[in-house]
């Protein structure tokens, strides 16, 4: 079942929208089915399970070394260690405070870590996120050379949890509006400033439409949660 999904969204999926396979709390053998037909992009939200899944890869599959892991979840600065070390990306960099402390770690691990910025435009108030003032602010520091071990490469937003399609276009459209916004206010970091991560399972086909370079589903690939 889970080869069958992930074969029909890479065929229907445009070309420019990556397949990203949220595989938390779902257990290893599903992330291999999927990496099997075709997968390699894996997001998890919670750091140990994160950590224990890179970790049996290793162990076990050595084969499956051209994995990707994101990390999409709110990320405490207590367990960046947890994480850093082994994803291609941080879709959920929500606050001022987290992404200083990206900027330490790396800095101090020789790194350079590849971030998406997470604007607030839901209407839960219990959602994370930028204002979108204070992302231009975060990106006329890095044009000035204030983050020289973070990439920054795009916009990551989620609508609102609603059924009222009005709504989640309207959401859509002002996370596009960012993403556009930010790319024409700063070209000289437009050129990795390409990603825009928006659309989940039931809203994916709304968020192409929104010019969404990158769709997070989980559900609709493995089934509810294990």
């Amino acid at each position: 079942m889970i080869s069958q999904i992930i074969h029909k969204l890479h065929s229907e999926l445009p070309a420019a929208v990556k397949l990203v396979a949220v595989s938390k709390f779902h257990p290893f053998e599903a992330i291999e089915e999927a990496y099997e037909a075709g997968q390699r992009i894996f997001a998890e939200s919670r750091p140990q399970e994160l950590q224990a899944k890179v970790r049996l890869l290793e162990e076990t599959r050595t084969d499956m070394s051209d994995v990707q892991w994101h990390f999409i979840g709110h990320l405490q600065t207590n367990k960046l260690k947890m994480v850093l070390p082994y994803v291609s990306l941080v879709q959920s960099v929500d606050s001022l405070r987290l992404l200083d402390t990206i900027e330490g770690w790396a800095a101090t691990n020789d790194r350079v870590i590849n971030v998406l910025l997470e604007p607030h435009v839901a209407a839960e108030q219990t959602k994370q996120g930028f204002l979108e003032e204070e992302i231009y602010e975060i990106l006329t520091k890095a044009e000035r050379g204030e983050y020289p071990h973070i990439c920054f490469c795009g916009i990551m937003g989620m609508a609102t949890f609603t059924d009222d399609e009005s709504v989640i276009r309207a959401d859509f459209s002002a996370l596009q509006a960012i993403y556009k916004n930010c790319r024409e206010r700063f070209p000289s970091l437009s050129a990795v400033f390409t990603e825009l991560s928006i659309g989940m399972s039931d809203d994916y086909p709304l968020a192409i439409e929104y010019g969404s370079t990158m769709v997070r589903i989980g559900s609709m690939i493995f089934g509810a949660r294990a």
